[in-house]
């Protein structure tokens, strides 16, 4: 069986088996082979484009405020969600920042990708999460991931969801893998750190550019970005940049 998974949190799990028959989405602890440890990274002193997801107040996922009312995070997050989804936005400190929610059919999801937009219900004035485009991720980088995920692999991650943004660097291996749909992924090897559940939909950076929203990870060693320099297109037909 695969070790990827996605990285939701508990409720974003329920809401990607509930989409998706995958036999590794049921998994909520590691295989016995895999030691309790610490997942690692640091934590973040300022984010203005960091948005944390809530599903039904809940909070599940990480994501980027990408224009006044567009937030960018992965499909898995906020399938089967409706209009229940909410973010705090701004903050490094998951229960502050401007809260802001979806608009009543605001969620679009991408076709065949892990990725999500939700237009929200009113414009929230900050710093942006710059998009990059082809050619700003290359193989043999060493990019910086960001979540709000787990800290723990000996315990449901629920339980052990940072408080505070962090961020890992990793090594990025390839440009087009995939990601959890298939879809075009940024794939990457654990540098200081590693993605866990919880960051799933959070940004990974190519030097001061968004290149990937987090899909899957296997906790330990290595882990899928949709790779969004591939779906521009996409994001700018529905937020405009």
């Amino acid at each position: 069986m695969s070790l990827a998974r996605n990285l939701a949190g508990a409720a974003g799990v329920a809401l990607a088996a509930a989409a998706f028959a995958v036999p590794a989405q049921a998994e909520q602890t590691p295989p016995p082979d895999v030691h309790t440890n610490i997942i690692d990274g640091r934590e973040v002193d300022s984010a203005p484009w960091a948005a944390r997801l809530f599903v039904d107040g809940q909070e599940t996922c990480t994501a980027t405020i990408i224009a006044p009312e567009w937030v960018l995070t992965a499909q898995h997050c906020v399938e089967g969600a409706g209009d229940s989804v909410s973010f705090n936005i701004g903050n490094v400190d998951q229960t502050q920042g401007e809260q802001a929610s979806a608009k009543p059919g605001g969620v679009h999801i991408h076709d065949t990708a892990d990725l999500a937009l939700v237009n929200i219900d009113h414009a929230v004035q900050t710093e942006y999460a710059p998009l990059g485009s082809v050619g700003d991720v290359e193989v043999g980088q060493t990019v910086q991931t960001y979540g709000w995920g787990a800290t723990c692999t000996d315990r449901p991650e629920i339980e052990c969801q940072s408080q505070i943004l962090k961020v890992a660097d990793v090594d990025v291996t390839d440009i087009a893998c995939s990601d959890y749909r298939g879809g075009t992924a940024v794939c990457a090897s654990r540098g200081d750190g590693i993605p866990a559940g919880g960051d799933s939909g959070g940004p990974m950076f190519s030097g001061n550019v968004q290149v990937g929203v987090a899909s899957t990870s296997d906790r330990q060693t290595t882990t899928a970005y949709t790779n969004i320099t591939e779906y521009r297109d996409w994001i700018q037909s529905l937020a405009g940049v």
